[in-house]
């Protein structure tokens, strides 16, 4: 379809005047309104004001300015078949619409008042996308400055816009205005007594697909990754893949989960996970010395697990992991050519660089489907550690401290129920995902055996409270010398009982990290 007439009203103007001095280039009349039509004339162009094309002016500080038969019939009107009932009421078609929105998002994440947010609600501009999506047989819509280049290219090299092109743009402008409502819906929802409430009475989120995936969990099911509209940096949703095989669904899930368990450390540190859980996790003075820890934890689960790194990969590491073992995923925020070059050898593994996460981003939820519905909270990002509340006589030692601390960071990540055993800055043993914590406690100990690790004089983290002193005995029979719990459980007494009985320190943190 050729281009003859465009309008252009746009909030967001990237890009916008390089795009309509082409289009004008290209003999394309343009139609305007308020700041885009003064910024393109300013800028040496021919504009038209929407509101002389009409013969009616804009009112009411700009809220009625497109909301009139020329500009939606110009929209509307099916070529070939409302030719004539258009000419007769002087109705020229409009073949482009360039229109982005109020920035309403932005306006009420910074905090705003209802009436500010109530104006930066676009009525006109989502009224002639939907007029021009649904009319994409005639009209190229655009939402997204992106897509300038594509539609001019097509426009020289064709004469006009192409059908598959203008379908396209009439899909992700429909997905446009679709977000656009959901997050207004949203707010206004939310609110409580005139203030955004954590939870809104209708909640709308929209995700865009990655790719498809080859199958999900299991091979008989169907699956794709979806990302956020604007996927945080130093997220998996936001990492390059810069070599391997396509991702599966589970390799997606494992690596999120690896992620997110070595962003809790501030120094180095790997974590190796396996089926959602982490099997081996270590801090190191290098990358290298933090994967050769935490490998040799639990070398048989490691066994085509995903690795993670909070630091930068070098080819020392890349090396003694494809030396080590078979792995699906290596995960770091960046890494080095010289690493690269490294992991080339396999060219299976696939790797993922994410960035590091900006300070202060917005709070992430988190979803969980249930049948016929959806769980929503709040992510647990506690990462500062509690003020440990010392509730035995015998109190930690400063070492026994910093291993607590390194211990109730990996119990976060752990399946519930949970219990690590750790010291300086390397897990022993990990037991996750049980039924009973006494038995979570027991594999724990089992596999620090595995390993033989020298567990005597190791602390011991709990993901909730002990409800028993068995776990207490467990532990004492183990080696423990200091345990870390949330508390709060009605046999409190009995269990700091238990404790002082077998000589353990016991810090309790006031809150739990469950993790189902």
């Amino acid at each position: 379809m050729p281009v003859k007439r465009a309008l252009i009203s746009v909030s967001d103007k990237t890009g916008i005047v390089d795009f309509a001095k082409a289009l004008a280039g290209m003999g394309v009349e343009l139609l305007s309104t308020g700041g885009t039509a003064k910024l393109l004339r300013d800028s040496g162009l021919k504009v038209i004001d929407v509101s002389a094309h009409t013969g009616f002016p804009e009112m009411m500080d700009g809220r009625v300015k497109t909301l009139h038969p020329k500009v939606h019939g110009g929209l509307l009107g099916r070529r070939g078949t409302d030719d004539a009932v258009m000419a007769e009421h002087g109705i020229a078609p409009i073949d482009l619409l360039a229109v982005n929105l109020y920035p309403f998002e932005s306006t009420v994440a910074r905090g705003c008042t209802l009436d500010e947010a109530i104006e930066n609600i676009d009525v006109g501009g989502p009224a002639m996308l939907r007029a021009a999506a649904k009319n994409h047989a005639a009209v190229t819509v655009l939402v997204d400055s992106a897509d300038y280049g594509r539609v001019l290219e097509e426009i020289k090299s064709q004469g006009g816009v192409s059908d598959a092109l203008r379908a396209e743009l009439a899909a992700k402008a429909f997905a446009h205005t679709a977000a656009y409502d959901g997050a207004i819906a949203n707010y206004l929802t939310g609110l409580k007594d005139g203030k955004p409430a954590p939870f809104p009475a209708t909640f709308t989120a929209q995700f865009h697909k990655r790719y498809d995936l080859r199958y999900g969990e299991n091979p008989h099911q169907q699956a794709a990754f979806y990302a956020e509209r604007d996927p945080a940096p130093g997220t998996l949703a936001a990492a390059r893949q810069l070599q391997g095989k396509e991702l599966s669904f589970n390799n997606l899930a494992d690596a999120d989960a690896a992620w997110n368990a070595v962003l809790s450390f501030d120094t180095p540190a790997c974590v190796i996970v396996k089926h959602a859980n982490p099997c081996g996790v270590a801090l190191g003075a290098s990358c290298l010395e933090a994967y050769e820890r935490a490998y040799s934890v639990d070398r048989d689960s490691a066994f085509g697990g995903i690795i993670a790194f909070n630091r930068p990969l070098d080819a020392a590491a890349a090396q003694k992991i494809l030396a080590n073992q078979f792995v699906e995923v290596v995960v770091a925020p960046e890494i080095g050519a010289d690493a690269l070059a490294a992991l080339a050898a396999k060219p299976n593994v696939r790797v993922l660089a994410t960035g590091m996460p900006a300070a202060g981003g917005k709070p992430a939820l988190d979803y969980k489907r249930v049948s016929g519905g959806l769980l929503i909270q709040d992510l647990d990002a506690a990462t500062a550690l509690p003020e440990f509340k010392v509730v035995t006589q015998l109190a930690p030692t400063a070492q026994q401290l910093t291993d607590l601390a390194f211990a109730w960071r990996v119990v976060k990540h752990v399946k519930s129920n949970a219990i690590v055993y750790a010291r300086d800055g390397l897990t022993l043993g990990i037991g996750a995902g049980q039924p009973s914590r006494i038995m979570s406690a027991r594999i724990a100990a089992l596999k620090a055996g595995e390993a033989k690790f020298e567990v005597k004089g190791c602390v011991m983290a709990s993901d909730a409270f002990l409800p028993f002193r068995d776990s207490v005995g467990a532990a004492s029979h183990t080696g423990v010398s200091c345990i870390v719990q949330p508390g709060g459980s009605m046999r409190d007494k009995e269990v700091i009982a238990a404790a002082d009985e077998l000589k353990i320190a016991m810090v309790f943190t006031g809150y739990r990290h469950f993790r189902h």
